[in-house]
């Protein structure tokens, strides 16, 4: 797989978070979850842009927060219910995709998982395009390296 490197500001998540893993047997569930919640929300208020985010973080071993959302200013309140989480700051391999938003992701990941990157665990994510068509999305998977 193909990718950039790109250096990333901060960003301030807020959204629904959750913990799994990748040896979890209900990972694609509880993540499948976090987005079913997340589709039930209308806005939120301070939001950056239109784009949704898919965040893992807090890893240990296999195991790590997912937290499904959107950026926001830092001045906005979290609103009731979600979690805020930050990404830092930092050197990201950044991987272009284009198509299903959960088969195209998934392939992705488990081509991530098995690449030589130097990765830093501090906060790797995917960013969602605006747009409404699920079967063809533009797609960021950005993964923290050194």
């Amino acid at each position: 797989m193909e990718y950039e490197v790109v250096t990333l500001e901060e960003k301030r998540i807020v959204g629904f978070c959750q913990r799994t893993g990748n040896d979890k047997e209900d990972m694609g569930n509880v993540i499948g979850g976090l987005w079913q919640k997340w589709s039930q929300v209308n806005d939120v208020q301070g939001r950056k842009n239109k784009k949704y985010i898919g965040l893992y973080t807090d890893y240990v071993g296999m195991e790590y927060d997912t937290t499904v959302g959107c950026e926001v200013e830092k001045s906005t309140l979290i609103p009731e219910g979600m979690t805020e989480k930050i990404i830092p700051a930092g050197k990201y391999a950044k991987f272009v995709l284009h198509g299903d938003v959960v088969k195209t992701v998934q392939q992705a990941w488990e081509d991530i998982w098995k690449m030589n990157l130097e990765r830093t665990f501090t906060g790797d994510f995917e960013e969602y395009q605006e747009g409404e068509d699920m079967e063809n999305m533009e797609i960021y998977i950005y993964v923290a390296i050194k």
